[in-house]
């Protein structure tokens, strides 16, 4: 009976024992040695998420954030990213469960639909409707050096005379690896006072840098600004586009591609804002009404009478185009954000009443400002309302969004003398409503008259009780 020799400790020789894909092949005709074989496919796979078409036609979106890093595990739908597209702030949720490998992407970078964001390694035979990883070969290494090599642990040997003292410096805090991650709010404001993420010290969790750390650095940094001298030269620094100034070029583009018929009028809007004074005096209201509910409510009422404003130009085929009739009014509305302008729709108003429209405006705007919009709140819009007039401004030319054929853009309310209809000089509530409308399909006479039936249900208010269901 042959007998195996080995050198090194018993431990050692069954060292590679502990590995769950290698086992240690000892032949009697080989002593003192051992050869390690693969057998079996391994027990792990890489599987690459994918981003998948979020719709709307988009094909692209911006990574604004990442929620995990290389090497880090995940569960199944946890957020692994937040992205921007189209307005839109989301997040993208992973379909696997394992752990972290690769980011192809980073943080403010463009990423194409069918690209792959991030690579996972998983349980092999865990997700066996995607595409199967190849099987690994069989694979014989060189033999195992005979003599085990020995384990070198350094250690400090005692000093023969005490180190002289060290004098203590006050170093800034090391900066958080998740300190870059902050919400689109606070980017915003970074954009805004021109400020690097990296030179600000977080007080959030994890180091996250907050508005108020960004408000704090912007007054050490001002107060300590030096003056420009007079003479002082020109300096250009070039800088990338937000997110969201990035969807508004694209967009821009392909709206001024539109040629546009500008109509605009005042509106005596006194019995408005009486009435809306005499319901915010109504305890048994606590809804805040403004002015903008009812606006919304008007525009419902006159598009039943002229669905034309409430189409969209389908231009697949240029020599033969058609018009796509919509039965639904989701009416977008315009918020400023710190992040820029979103457009955001009130879902099917046709079905809403004043005080349902003011309830869903409070939960846009809310969401907008927090960043936390979803592609659905931005998506399947067929009208848009603009109130610039909230920041300040008369007169606006607005410009129409893609896929609709008109827009409404509301300037300041002032108050002005006019003559009633007795010829007296009386006071009087002016607002300017500017109409945009697609002039390849809506021609002056028909904008004209839509916005002469919204005129009278906003100059008289009563008119609408008329048509409400």
């Amino acid at each position: 009976m042959g007998i195996v020799r080995c050198s090194g400790s018993f431990s050692q020789l069954l060292r590679p024992l502990r590995h769950p894909r290698v086992l240690p092949i000892v032949p009697a005709s080989l002593p003192g040695s051992y050869r390690r074989l693969h057998i079996s496919p391994a027990w792990w796979a890489i599987k690459s998420q994918v981003l998948k078409d979020v719709g709307e036609g988009i094909t692209e979106v911006q990574i604004i954030q990442w929620y995990v890093e290389e090497g880090a595990r995940v569960e199944e739908w946890k957020p692994l990213c937040q992205y921007q597209s189209d307005k839109a702030v989301d997040d993208i949720t992973s379909r696997y469960e394992g752990v972290i490998k690769k980011l192809h992407f980073q943080a403010d970078d463009t990423v194409p639909t069918g690209k792959a964001l991030c690579d996972i390694e998983v349980e092999d035979g865990k997700y066996p409707d995607d595409n199967p990883p190849p099987v690994p070969k069989t694979e014989r290494l060189e033999p195992a050096p005979s003599q085990p090599q020995a384990e070198v642990t350094s250690l400090a040997e005692p000093s023969a005379e005490p180190a002289p003292p060290v004098k203590k410096e006050i170093s800034p805090p090391a900066k958080s690896k998740y300190a870059t991650l902050a919400t689109p709010a606070v980017r915003g404001m970074l954009k805004e006072f021109n400020v690097n993420i990296l030179d600000v010290t977080g007080t959030g969790k994890d180091g996250r840098v907050m508005k108020e750390d960004v408000l704090k650095f912007v007054a050490m940094r001002d107060a300590t600004r030096p003056t420009v001298a007079l003479d002082a030269q020109q300096e250009e620094t070039t800088i990338s586009l937000t997110p969201i100034q990035s969807q508004m070029f694209k967009t821009m583009t392909r709206s001024l591609s539109i040629p546009h018929f500008l109509y605009a009028d005042e509106l005596n809007v006194g019995r408005l804002s009486a009435l809306r004074q005499k319901l915010a005096s109504d305890s048994n209201n606590p809804q805040k009404l403004t002015f903008l509910p009812f606006v919304i409510k008007a525009v419902s009422l006159a598009l039943d009478q002229y669905p034309l404003l409430n189409a969209k130009l389908d231009t697949t085929d240029p020599n033969k185009p058609k018009l796509v009739m919509r039965s639904i009014h989701n009416i977008g509305v315009a918020i400023d954000t710190p992040q820029g302008l979103i457009v955001p729709n009130v879902k099917n108003v046709g079905a809403r009443s004043v005080l349902d429209i003011a309830s869903e405006l409070s939960r846009l705007s809310a969401l907008a400002r927090s960043g936390k919009l979803t592609p659905a709140d931005l998506s399947g819009g067929t009208f848009t309302v603009s109130n610039i007039g909230s920041i300040g401004g008369t007169y606006v030319a607005p410009v129409i969004v893609p896929n609709e054929v008109g827009i409404l853009g509301i300037g300041r309310s002032r108050k002005v003398p006019v003559f009633n209809d007795a010829g007296e000089i009386t006071k009087g509530e002016l607002v300017n409503f500017s109409w945009s409308a697609d002039h390849r399909v809506v021609d002056g006479a028909t904008m004209a008259r839509m916005a002469n039936k919204v005129r009278e249900y906003i100059e008289s208010p009563e008119l609408m009780l008329l048509s409400l269901r």
